[in-house]
């Protein structure tokens, strides 16, 4: 028994390597896109079994998301980046949020009938 426990606990050992790796690339990610932004705050949104969605928004009101296998890489990468995480996506936090002509056209314009800019 002792033989499968070393087994379980190198795949553990890899599993948390592997994650481990993930939340560093997303952190440098979100770094570049808060250095690029002026800055930046998010929101980690739990999305199922995808993982978590983590929503930026730049001080200068660009915004983008990236997505985390889990929950907790996503937490973790948003604590290595030094971000400020907000809980809900609501008030002060989505007013920041700037959109142009492309956003408007592509989330109204495609429900009422408007251009799709395909």
């Amino acid at each position: 028994m002792a033989d499968t426990q070393q087994v379980d606990e190198g795949a553990g050992a890899k599993q948390d390597a592997k994650a481990e790796r993930r939340a560093a690339k997303l952190a440098k990610q979100i770094s570049s896109f808060a250095q690029a932004h002026g800055g930046a705050e998010g929101q980690i949104a739990y999305i199922g079994q995808k993982g978590a969605r983590i929503v930026l928004v730049g001080e200068d009101g660009g915004w983008g998301d990236l997505v985390a296998p889990t929950f907790a890489i996503a937490e973790q990468a948003v604590k290595k980046s030094g971000i400020t995480t907000h809980d809900d996506f609501d008030g002060e936090f989505a007013n920041k949020v700037k959109t142009g002509p492309y956003e408007w056209t592509r989330m109204a314009g495609i429900q009422l009938g408007g251009p799709s800019n395909d």
